[in-house]
């Protein structure tokens, strides 16, 4: 009887159906561990699993050490551009500009017409071929004349502006070639007061002065230097120091020599009276 009904029940499949009993046995349920395994899906990895972006970004905070050590890395690289730059003679022109850009926010358009000089002022500059002594030799020939034709007290001829009193004592020695006879003042702070340069001034005549802006600009206010006899103002313009820095890229000296100017010094040049030199 058995029999009977498994051969009915083939004979009752439609036709292409597969008769195997593994067949049957899918379409009958089968075992259901074995379904579950078949069938159950994988479980896809996370995000987080597959971009683990948060560790990869967090940066250590930069510690005041961290950014010391920057900033002195910043200040090497600048030194070492200007020790490999090639250096260029200073020109009319650079200071005209640095007038014009020092006071560009406080002077109205007029004013800062008024600071403008003329080409006529300027003497030849030093093209860095010069030592101090030959320079000056060669923008005032007549050194020697000129230099016996003064005796007026509290002035002098010839003023050189450098930036400390250090750099103004290698000048003066520096020019020994030029000076000759001439007598030869210190205009600086260090060591020398104020007072006392007034009395070597009333004293006697001197030819030739070498120091810095912020004393000259005291001597005068003071009544010890008078800069209508002065022919010639020299600037120690090329020379740098240690930081390769030149007279006019420390701040404190490029506003004291543009005070200086304005008391008394472009008028005398406009005048033509007056001349300067860029060394």
């Amino acid at each position: 009887m058995a029999d009977d009904l498994g051969d009915e029940w083939w004979e009752n499949q439609p036709a292409g159906a597969d008769r195997s009993p593994e067949a049957s046995d899918d379409e009958g349920g089968g075992d259901p561990e074995m379904m579950q395994q078949e069938t159950a899906p994988v479980p896809a990895l996370s995000k987080k699993t597959e971009q683990p972006k948060e560790c990869f970004l967090i940066q250590p905070k930069e510690t005041k050490e961290d950014a010391t050590k920057t900033r002195r890395r910043r200040k090497k690289k600048i030194t070492d551009v200007l020790a490999k730059s090639e250096p260029k003679p200073g020109t009319p022109e650079d200071l005209q500009k640095l007038m014009k850009d020092y006071y560009s926010s406080s002077r109205s358009v007029i004013e800062l017409e008024e600071l403008n000089l003329p080409d006529s002022c300027f003497l030849k500059a030093n093209d860095l071929t010069h030592s101090l002594s030959s320079y000056l030799k060669e923008i005032c020939p007549k050194w020697v004349k000129l230099r016996k034709n003064h005796n007026e007290k509290k002035s002098v001829l010839m003023l050189i502006i450098c930036s400390s009193a250090i750099r103004a004592l290698e000048l003066i020695r520096s020019m020994t070639a030029f000076r000759g006879d001439s007598k030869v003042m210190k205009l600086f702070a260090k060591h020398i007061k104020v007072q006392e340069q007034v009395k070597l001034l009333e004293k006697r005549a001197v030819h030739l002065g070498v120091g810095t802006p912020g004393r000259i600009k005291e001597l005068i206010k003071q009544g010890g230097l008078n800069l209508n006899p002065l022919k010639f103002l020299v600037f120690d313009w090329n020379w740098r120091d240690q930081k390769l820095r030149r007279m006019m890229d420390i701040p404190e000296i490029r506003k004291e020599v543009f005070e200086l100017l304005e008391m008394g010094v472009l008028s005398l040049c406009k005048s033509e009276s007056l001349k300067l030199g860029l060394f």
